[in-house]
């Protein structure tokens, strides 16, 4: 690191368990984050401003005035702009260092696969069930870890999914691709602002401690939140013998 790198993480060099190294550890990694909306604005504007080397956004969508509500990667003046490249110019004014690939299309099959093997953290911070399992499958191929979280109306919940560790239960083994549950979705459901922030500054957190090789991970827990009665619970995850993602499934080399 530089002087001005020193200086400008200096509030995490001083933590004992991030230091010098944990900082460079940060500095040299590589997170993928699917979805540039309510979710995936806190948590990618936390890892610019953490240092995170590089920032992968893959989004398919435009800035739309009912995301300003919440989408805090987004302005008025990038109103009708793909989200990628108006969270890019956002990203880059927090951190100017960072490299943002932009990615402005729904990612999935292989294209999703590729971006999976090169990343070193996943974040799922997407709207649907078909994409959450797209990338839990992907994540389960590749051994790559992946931090989840959805937010709906004044509910939240955030997981992580550790697939350097055999033992740790997928997305799937929470939410079985066979039994999806309904889709609920924010322009129908409607989603409470802060909420949005809560779960995706929390993934960013747990992306950063994954990172950064410090602290214990969500995995195996499920965290849910009630903001309106602003309460906090968790749930044990196990890992499913039956599952049909991860239960026999080869992890490949990543490329």
């Amino acid at each position: 690191m530089n002087d001005d790198q020193l200086l400008r993480y200096s509030r995490h060099i001083l933590l004992n368990q991030i230091g010098i190294d944990g900082q460079e550890r940060l500095l040299g990694s590589h997170a993928l984050v699917v979805g540039a909306g309510g979710l995936g604005s806190p948590a990618a504007l936390y890892l610019a401003a953490a240092g995170v080397g590089h920032i992968a956004l893959a989004d398919g969508d435009r800035v739309d005035l009912t995301n300003l509500q919440r989408q805090i990667l987004h302005t008025p003046a990038t109103l009708g702009e793909p989200k990628v490249e108006s969270g890019r110019q956002m990203l880059r004014h927090f951190n100017a260092e960072v490299e943002i690939t932009a990615i402005d299309r729904r990612v999935g099959g292989d294209a999703l696969g590729v971006l999976v093997a090169r990343a070193d953290v996943v974040l799922d911070c997407s709207d649907n069930f078909p994409t959450r399992h797209a990338i839990n499958r992907a994540c389960v191929r590749y051994g790559k870890p992946l931090v989840s979280g959805a937010a709906i109306r004044f509910d939240g919940q955030v997981s992580v999914f550790d697939f350097r560790d055999p033992a740790s239960p997928c997305y799937a083994c929470l939410f079985p691709e066979s039994t999806e549950p309904s889709e609920e979705r924010c322009a129908v459901m409607g989603i409470f602002a802060p909420v949005t922030g809560i779960i995706g500054t929390i993934q960013a957190a747990e992306t950063l401690k994954l990172l950064a090789g410090v602290g214990e991970s969500l995995s195996g827990r499920l965290l849910i939140l009630d903001a309106l009665g602003m309460r906090l619970r968790e749930v044990r995850i196990r890992k499913d013998p039956s599952c049909a993602v991860c239960r026999k499934t080869e992890t490949t080399q990543t490329i």
